[in-house]
């Protein structure tokens, strides 16, 4: 056994290091008050430093561009909804429209804030956001614009505090514009991305309260034998195979010889963010300014020493089923590539995807795919030619899914049996290296997790009691080779109506041994509506929440219930464990100098898990281009 649970390396470059400085709220925080005061020089101390440091660190990393659905309900891609998961949303997609962003970042200020200090806020053809700020300027509070989507906050003339919506609103000839006192600003260009874009705040239409949430951290699980790549850029090994969720625009960048498949936003600060603070002239139009990372799992399981068994969720004489979960949303090349801008359709959606989840080997036995826990079954496309066996269509959209061989482990031994899964990711979460010396930081804290859910199959695979659709419901759920839970994350989207009844209060509980004794994850949560209001507000909210667990091995039960019979539309459970035995990990990365040959270096890693270590320094000569990072499991 040699796995390794949650591998994660940052960096010393001053704007990308990696996902170590950014996977916890706590390293988060850490990393956004820290760029800040770098930056701006300013600490970061009160309620609104904290909201400003995270405005900018949300404007280098997300941008504004169209991706597409995960089928959260059950019904198909195009009657479902757009992620609204923090985690989710930062690392397996990095992009998303003002209506995604702003319902994820609810996630961050509920954790950064408090209960309730974010809101998104419909305006004029746009979803902007508004964070609720105390003390100082603002007294017992003050509901402000915070707006990274379109990259504006908005300071009164002298200076002392953000303006709310309907106060630009009131004012919307003057204070919203770039050259209006723009020494108020505070080196925060209005209108960072386009002079006009302000002008939506004509509008103040409807309010949202816990229009997102955030769930597990992102962790990532890797099994004796596994590799995971990450790209920072699209195109992968060879440059030419594009596989990603979102919409494609088949953009032609500056530097790229042909249009490139896949999202992109050519307005944004993401991968030219020294070029933010006190700017003049906006982010300017850049084709193919940001686009999208692809992360690659690689899986050879050993059936002949048996350490195929951490990765397997199941298994008799008969099959042998592995489970695969991952912080990064399983993309796909579609079928059509076509500019989708002209065709107003997502074509990830059709059938025909390839490259998502990908099988080699001497394949001797039926292969099934379940992406319910195990409620349904689909069987593998059969190959032809030599062509792997590809089950893109099947698991494309979700993160999670079950792979069962209908054979024994030992009719598998000598198979060479090569699982692959391309994911999509956010290429600012990558580690990035810079020109000169590296310093490389290394943290694996033995953490892994299992989930019922997010999509409501998912959930629905592990209902102990009751259904989604009710006011009461739950769920059970368990480690996959009983390994102790050390934490539970909890969320239930709820039909709260129009208005959200300030009355109902929710709760969420956790049972341990079987439903006889029930300790709560979320008591007594209510929603809190705080003045000004707007015309309507939004008629369904997400109540979510996390505790402790003492090492548990045995089944979890969830319970979601409330006071006032409101109906659940969607629940989820995931319960983060301590992996059995943690390995060593080769960490490599690879890069380019002025454009010159692929370089790589690689360092080993010992298997002590939740320590950082230090030890490795890398150097690099000028123009530094990092090209992919893989995590090895040994």
């Amino acid at each position: 056994m040699a796995e390794s649970g949650d591998p994660q390396v940052k960096t010393d470059h001053p704007w990308y290091p990696g996902e170590l400085s950014c996977s916890t709220f706590e390293r988060l925080f850490k990393t956004e008050a820290e760029l800040y005061k770098r930056v701006t020089g300013k600490d970061v101390k009160s309620d609104e430093d904290k909201a400003l440091a995270a405005w900018y660190f949300r404007n280098l990393y997300y941008a504004h561009s169209d991706d597409a659905k995960c089928d959260y309900y059950g019904k198909g891609f195009a009657q479902s909804d757009n992620n609204r998961e923090y985690w989710r949303g930062l690392f397996g997609f990095g992009f998303g429209l003002c209506y995604t962003t702003h319902a994820q970042w609810c996630g961050e200020m509920e954790r950064l804030l408090g209960p309730f200090t974010g809101r998104a806020v419909t305006v004029d053809w746009h979803t902007s956001f508004e964070v609720f700020l105390t003390g100082g300027a603002y007294g017992a509070g003050k509901w402000v614009l915070l707006d990274h989507d379109i990259s504006t906050v908005i300071f009164s003339d002298d200076g002392t505090r953000l303006l709310s919506i309907q106060e630009i609103k009131a004012n919307l000839g003057t204070v919203a514009k770039f050259n209006y006192k723009p020494e108020r600003q505070r080196g925060w260009r209005i209108g960072g991305l386009y002079d006009t874009d302000p002008d939506v705040y004509a509008g103040f239409k409807t309010v949202k309260y816990e229009f997102g949430y955030d769930g597990p951290p992102p962790l990532v699980h890797l099994r004796s034998g596994e590799t995971l790549r990450r790209y920072p850029a699209p195109g992968l090994e060879d440059g030419k195979t594009f596989v990603f969720w979102g919409m494609n625009y088949m953009c032609k960048g500056a530097r790229d010889a042909g249009p490139v498949p896949g999202p992109e936003r050519s307005r944004a600060w993401v991968n030219q963010p020294e070029k933010m603070f006190q700017s003049k002239i906006g982010s300017k139009w850049i084709p193919g300014q940001s686009r999208y990372g692809n992360a690659v799992y690689t899986y050879i399981p050993d059936f002949k020493s048996g350490s195929y068994k951490e990765g397997v969720i199941g298994e008799d004489e008969k099959q042998v089923t592995f489970e695969f979960h991952s912080p990064y949303v399983i993309a796909c090349t579609p079928a059509v590539l076509e500019n989708e801008t002209k065709t107003n359709k997502l074509r990830v959606y059709d059938a025909g995807g390839k490259n998502g989840l990908t099988i080699r080997g001497k394949i001797g036995c039926p292969v099934k795919v379940s992406i319910d826990c195990g409620k349904t079954w689909h069987d593998a496309p059969a190959a032809s030619n030599g062509d792997p066996l590809d089950l893109t269509d099947i698991v494309k959209g979700t993160c999670q899914y079950w792979l069962r061989f209908e054979a024994p482990a030992k009719d598998l031994a000598g198979s060479g049996i090569t699982i692959t899964t391309i994911c999509q990711c956010a290429q600012a979460i990558v580690p990035h290296l810079k020109d000169g010396e590296n310093k490389v930081t290394f943290n694996a804290s033995g953490l892994a997790y299992v989930s019922a859910g997010p999509n409501a199959p998912q959930a629905e695979a592990h209902l102990a009691d009751g259904k989604l659709g009710s006011p009461a419901l739950t769920l059970e759920l368990a480690t996959p080779r009983k390994e102790p839970a050390v934490r539970l994350y909890a969320v239930a989207q709820v039909d709260s109506g129009t208005a959200p009844s300030e009355e109902v209060l929710y709760q969420i509980e956790c049972s341990t041994d079987g439903g006889k004794a029930w300790k709560p994850v979320v008591k007594d949560w209510k929603v809190q509506r705080r003045a000004p209001g707007a015309e309507e507000t939004w008629s369904n909210t997400f109540c979510f929440g996390d505790c402790e667990l003492d090492g548990i091995t045995g089944p979890v039960r969830v319970r979601f219930s409330n006071s006032g019979n409101k109906a659940y539309i969607r629940a989820e459970a995931h319960l983060v464990y301590k992996t059995e035995k943690n390995g060593p990990v080769e960490v490599t990365f690879a890069w380019k100098e002025n454009g010159g040959e692929l370089k790589k270096e690689r360092h080993t890693y010992s298997a002590a898990a939740g320590k950082d270590d230090m030890s490795w320094t890398l150097k690099t000569g000028e123009k530094t281009e990092t090209v992919w990072v893989e995590y090895a499991a040994k």
